[in-house]
């Protein structure tokens, strides 16, 4: 009789639990494992299965991108799936995600609608909804995910997740760039790759493994940040006029804040300046349609695209290099100085205007793309910034006993992960404690 084999047992068992999973949640395009070659050494993640976003490149596997037009399989893992594998994890499914990534709700005409498993009558967001709905239905417990406007915090927030982007440049890209070309890959270089997680140790210990920080998080997770200056805004990037704001999410900024100060951080209002803000969101909207354009070029067959992602490939296609490159150093020097001129260390606001939306909101894949977008922006207003200006951000779900979790988010300065990452292990520290029941 052969010894057993934890590694195989752990990922037998996700396996089983992901084709339990399917028939609700359909977070899954394809589920099997890809169990490990047996190579020497001690990686420090050995083992742990994980699940895979389909837009991430693997040796001989096609990422079909949430839809029909990619055919190709990869000739060899990209940069992201080749640290994922030096790290020991071991890939059992690849999930779900919207079309090129491209929505706050994960839906498709090609895989059909993802639901949440805390109520299938919502979304888990999008674009990583697959990986979110996969973890916080503990059929996993780390999923890939990638974060081009909040495609990590949305889906994070929408299932009562932590969820953390680093600082862009930290991690191994999805798709790398092209040094003959003006224009950066990865959505204009608003992209970063990370993951999802029920635990935020969890995250950091990936993220320590995966890509390249100035200090460890997962030590910074333990530690204390220090007393900062933490300001408050619930106003959203001006993408569109924003939906009213739940006021469970509003308590539960007010809740944090009040936390926050109490632990000794000093905590204040503030507000971006109006014109200030107007150009951010010009220059935001002008990388993610160029950036729409850009991965869509490389698809085999373009013809299969749905209605909503054509709309926003054509409008893209139209923007000149130019005009993304003055957008791209916009978004560089606004991280600079964005929170020197608010004169704080970390800035505090809500992940989302309300709580899981329901899967239908936004109509799905036959509706015009522009006008889904423009709608998900007065939802999802305030994810995108952080991405435009490189900072690492971090959302924390909130439990204000009304339902679904409302969550928050916290967000520093371009290159302060660990900074952030200890103010978001004192948060979650002190929830656990039962504050919000306090």
């Amino acid at each position: 009789m052969s010894a057993p084999d934890p590694v195989r047992d752990a990922v037998r068992d996700a396996v089983r639990r992901a084709h339990e999973s399917q028939p609700l949640l359909n977070a899954f395009v394809a589920i099997g494992p890809e169990l490990p070659d047996g190579s020497a050494g001690e990686p420090p993640l050995r083992g742990l299965p994980i699940a895979v976003k389909d837009d991430v490149g693997a040796a001989g596997r096609v990422a079909g991108r949430g839809g029909r037009a990619f055919t190709s399989p990869h000739p060899a893992d990209d940069p992201f799936m080749a640290a994922v594998r030096r790290a020991g994890l071991v890939p059992i499914g690849r999930t779900t995600l919207p079309e090129l990534a491209a929505f706050g709700v994960t839906d498709s005409a090609a895989h059909g609608t993802t639901r949440n498993p805390l109520a299938l009558g919502h979304t888990p967001g999008g674009s990583s909804g697959g990986s979110a709905a996969a973890v916080a239905a503990g059929v996993v417990d780390l999923a890939t995910a990638g974060d081009g406007a909040g495609s990590i915090r949305i889906p994070a927030a929408c299932c009562g997740l932590p969820g953390f982007k680093p600082t862009t440049g930290t991690m191994p890209g999805s798709w790398p760039d092209d040094p003959s070309s003006a224009v950066p890959a990865g959505w204009c270089g608003l992209a970063t790759t990370g993951c999802l997680t029920r635990e935020l140790a969890l995250a950091a210990s990936f993220y320590d493994a995966v890509g390249t920080f100035p200090e460890p998080l997962r030590a910074a997770l333990d530690a204390e940040p220090g007393r900062l200056r933490i300001g408050v805004s619930v106003d959203p990037l001006p993408l569109a006029p924003p939906v009213p704001l739940d006021p469970h999410v509003g308590g539960a900024v007010r809740l944090v804040a009040d936390r926050l100060a109490a632990a000794g951080h000093h905590v204040r209002p503030v507000r971006i300046r109006a014109d200030r803000a107007q150009a951010a969101a010009l220059a935001v909207t002008t990388r993610i349609l160029r950036g729409l354009a850009d991965a869509a070029a490389g698809a085999d067959h373009p013809e299969r695209f749905e209605p909503r992602i054509r709309d926003l490939v054509r409008a893209g296609a139209a923007i000149p290099d130019a005009v993304v490159v003055r957008a791209v150093a916009h978004g560089r020097r606004l991280g600079e100085r964005l929170l020197e001129q608010l004169g704080v260390d970390v800035l505090l606001t809500p992940t989302m205007r309300g709580t899981a939306p329901a899967v239908d909101r936004w109509g799905g894949p036959g509706r015009n793309g522009l006008r889904t977008l423009t709608s998900m922006g007065r939802f999802y207003g305030y994810t995108p910034l952080h991405n435009h200006t490189g900072a690492p951000a971090v959302s924390l779900p909130v439990d204000t006993g009304a339902g679904l979790p409302a969550a928050v988010q916290l967000a520093a300065a371009p290159g302060a992960d660990a900074l952030l990452m200890s103010l978001a292990g004192q948060v979650l520290a002190a929830h656990s404690d039962g504050w919000d029941s306090q």
